[in-house]
């Protein structure tokens, strides 16, 4: 059984995680909104122009320190800190789209273009990709903060392996195109919309990344019968 305190412990990182997604929804849609439209995907480019650069940069780095921070209070081992930071991540995340249409009625569907991060080089994706890795990661999340100590007298899967070669995919096929204007010594700070989204290497992505979880839910169903 799921004991009181981690119930509590996953209800506090939920909670920040939603009020973070908020203010990072609001500062996108102020800087969007300042450097020439709320839709990244526009065929104007979108260009940021003087010390907003570099200051969306540091704020994208102080993001992910939060979200490590939540983590790494809310869990007492490694692995759990681990799994919070993935629910944390993965609910501001979904979150973050879910304000941004509220605020300016964008995106209009999951499947819009959106530029997703800067770090190292610009991300670019359907909305529905990184929504799809940020379910993954609650759902792994909940499954290993929440299922007692059973799991816990499990090895560890062979699988966790799988879930590298994933994200390393995953993160190629967001970087793609940059990766391939900054070979042909393009200026990736232009910021231009990809014209095409490689869907099979991101399934295949998605995928391996998933098989660790579904191995974890299983262990959880059988722990739950002995």
């Amino acid at each position: 059984m799921t004991s009181r305190p981690a119930r509590i412990r996953l209800l506090l990182v939920v909670v920040y995680a939603i009020g973070m997604a908020w203010v990072e929804s609001a500062c996108v849609y102020y800087l969007r909104t300042l450097v020439g439209g709320i839709d990244p995907s526009q065929a104007i480019p979108v260009t940021i122009p003087g010390a907003l650069g570099p200051v969306e940069v540091v704020r994208e780095v102080a993001t992910l320190v939060m979200l490590l921070a939540i983590g790494g209070l809310a869990g007492h081992t490694l692995r759990s800190r681990i799994a919070y930071l993935a629910i944390a991540f993965g609910v501001w995340d979904v979150f973050y789209y879910v304000f941004l249409r509220v605020m300016c009625g964008w995106p209009t569907s999951l499947f819009d273009w959106d530029l997703l991060f800067l770090l190292p080089l610009p991300w670019w994706g359907p909305v529905i990709a990184p929504v799809s890795i940020a379910v993954l990661m609650i759902v792994w999340g909940i499954i290993d903060t929440q299922s007692g100590s059973t799991l816990d007298r499990r090895p560890t899967s062979p699988l966790w392996p799988l879930t590298g070669a994933g994200v390393a995919l995953a993160l190629y096929v967001f970087m793609a195109d940059a990766v391939g204007a900054l070979a042909r010594g393009g200026d990736v700070t232009t910021i231009v919309a990809p014209s095409s989204f490689n869907w099979a290497a991101f399934l295949v992505s998605l995928a391996l990344m998933g098989a660790p979880v579904a191995d974890l839910a299983r262990h959880r169903r059988a722990a739950r019968h002995v």
